[in-house]
């Protein structure tokens, strides 16, 4: 059964390289058979967060706000592709995410992080896991860091270095396994323990 996966990507800047990462999650969902849709915040271009989705009426919300929104909502899981801006990630990609939040819970989430260096943006990835824990999608515990990202991929998201196919077959067969099973928690909620039911003596 394929999974409905959104690649939720943040950087805005001149000449970025990231997109070429994010491409390349892109081109892996689709070769594993699972329904993904990019989210380029050059594409979908949000304000700086004023109102959150949920405080919209419904169908007030603005037309790129609610494209996102039928992006989002749908979603088994989420793939966050950042960069590292200063230890901590890029404002466009905070600013999507603060836009929603119960659209968000019970599902994974599995972070790939890049820099232009060597460390791979993991500097601002265990801040995005405190982040996504927060919004209610907590992380796989594998990362999918990205050094020297300039150098690592064609423009259309082709790998140079053939063993990222590798890492991301593993990458990939761990987001399933969580995305598949709390798919399944979702649809058959889960009854309140008899403890939970009694109250404290």
């Amino acid at each position: 059964m394929p999974l409905n996966l959104a690649i939720i990507y943040g950087s805005v800047r001149t000449d970025r390289q990231g997109i070429k990462a994010a491409r390349f999650m892109l081109n892996t969902c689709h070769t594993r058979g699972h329904v993904a849709t990019l989210i380029d915040p050059l594409l979908y271009s949000l304000p700086l967060l004023d109102k959150m989705y949920k405080e919209f009426k419904p169908g007030q919300a603005p037309q790129s706000l609610q494209q996102v929104a039928d992006l989002i909502i749908p979603a088994d899981g989420y793939i966050v592709v950042s960069g590292e801006y200063n230890h901590t990630i890029p404002p466009a990609l905070s600013n999507i995410l603060d836009h929603f939040l119960e659209e968000y819970f019970r599902k994974p989430s599995a972070i790939v992080c890049y820099s232009a260096g060597a460390f791979g943006g993991v500097r601002a990835a265990m801040t995005l896991r405190a982040m996504l824990a927060e919004l209610g999608m907590s992380s796989i515990p594998s990362l999918f860091p990205i050094s020297h990202v300039q150098d690592a991929f064609q423009e259309d998201g082709t790998p140079v270095d053939q063993r990222f196919y590798q890492k991301a077959r593993e990458f990939f067969e761990e987001l399933e396994w969580y995305a598949y099973a709390l798919k399944q928690a979702r649809a058959d909620p889960c009854p309140r323990s008899e403890s939970s039911t009694q109250s404290l003596t």
